[in-house]
């Protein structure tokens, strides 16, 4: 058989599937005037598939892709997405799936065509960064979800991936369970993490509680973004009376989701049981002060320098109100500094080139 300029035999078999392709593609250009991002991602999600189905099957290297792209972009030259890099990426989101789709994998329960669903409803780029950023499947759905309920953008999916938010949502130590009704105690823990990262703070290397709260402050919409989708800030040293005595609540917050206010205490010192026994308190006092007859009784939430878990979960037994304790973390400007002055990987690489030369 001859093979053409790009070094690809055509054969019979790989017209008859190019044809196919062909129609795939006119057919969902029709549909995608109704569903343009679901019709799009299913046609992908179908490439995918078919391209490692016959590179399994028929003894097509890559110049099978190589081949497809010259073809398809010359049978629809007003369509874009048919690169070889980009048939490639087709390929590898449909390898990244396969074991869960094709029943070899279990995901929180979800059916194959749930996943299809799921994954085919956020846009191409925010799917092309899932899968090049996730280490397995059940991240990656993890932060489909996230981006199909949150709206997220390409750079907030890309930031919390980087932050690592599947790691963190959720893990703060709390008596959510004991203190609050179901459902809302599981939307609640999901509501919290563990630690809380401040890397967005440029802090000198010592500071107190009221430089950490005014750093906060000052970049709220940051501090909003690490606390999470529903949180909307209220205000600084809320001032509250009980009795004859004058209290200040560092950060207040109200929860959209939850319905209810979140009391928010920072301490830049390892966690000590008082501290819990203090918010405690603030929450009470919110609720008889704050809470509205629509409003569901507020929580609590302690971020602390470090903490000890055991002791933590100690604190929280005879607290009366819904309460999480959680870390948090940050580089000071000594330290980012510091690794601002360290050679790049590339400057490293071009001193050693530079030694190699004068040998």
């Amino acid at each position: 058989m001859k093979r053409n300029e790009i070094g690809f035999v055509v054969t019979n078999e790989y017209k008859e599937w190019l044809t196919a392709i062909k129609e795939k593609i006119r057919s969902s250009q029709i549909k995608a005037s109704v569903k343009v991002n679901r019709e799009l991602l299913g046609l992908y999600w179908h490439i995918g598939a078919d391209i490692v189905e016959r590179q399994k099957n028929a003894r097509w290297g890559d110049g099978l892709l190589k081949q497809m792209s010259v073809d398809l972009k010359k049978a629809f030259p007003d369509m874009t997405g048919f690169s070889e890099t980009n048939l490639k990426t087709m390929r590898l989101w449909y390898r990244f799936y396969a074991d869960v789709i094709n029943g070899q994998q279990v995901v929180d329960e979800m059916t194959s065509e749930e996943i299809i669903k799921l994954i085919t409803s956020i846009p191409w780029g925010h799917n092309q960064r899932i899968i090049f950023k996730c280490s397995d499947v059940r991240e990656a759905i993890f932060y489909a979800q996230h981006t199909l309920e949150h709206n997220w953008s390409r750079d907030v999916l890309v930031h919390q991936i980087e932050g690592k938010l599947y790691e963190r949502k959720g893990k703060a130590i709390t008596n959510f369970k004991e203190k609050l009704p179901s459902p809302s105690s599981d939307l609640a823990i999901q509501s919290l993490k563990n630690p809380y990262s401040f890397d967005f703070l440029s802090m000198r290397e010592s500071y107190d509680e009221k430089d950490l709260e005014d750093a906060l402050v000052s970049q709220i919409t940051q501090f909003l973004l690490e606390l999470g989708t529903g949180f909307s800030y209220v205000g600084r040293q809320i001032h509250l009376k009980v009795g004859e005595q004058d209290f200040y609540l560092d950060l207040l917050f109200y929860h959209i989701k939850l319905h209810c206010y979140v009391v928010v205490e920072l301490k830049t010192k390892k966690f000590e049981p008082e501290f819990a026994g203090k918010l405690n308190f603030y929450v009470t006092a919110v609720n008889k002060q704050l809470t509205g007859e629509e409003d569901n009784p507020a929580i609590g939430l302690l971020i602390c320098k470090d903490k000890d878990n055991v002791v933590a979960e100690y604190s929280l037994e005879e607290i009366a109100q819904p309460i999480g304790i959680a870390e948090y973390e940050l580089e000071t400007v000594l330290k980012k500094e510091y690794q601002k002055s360290l050679p790049s990987i590339e400057e490293l690489e071009l001193e050693v080139a530079k030694m190699r030369d004068e040998n």
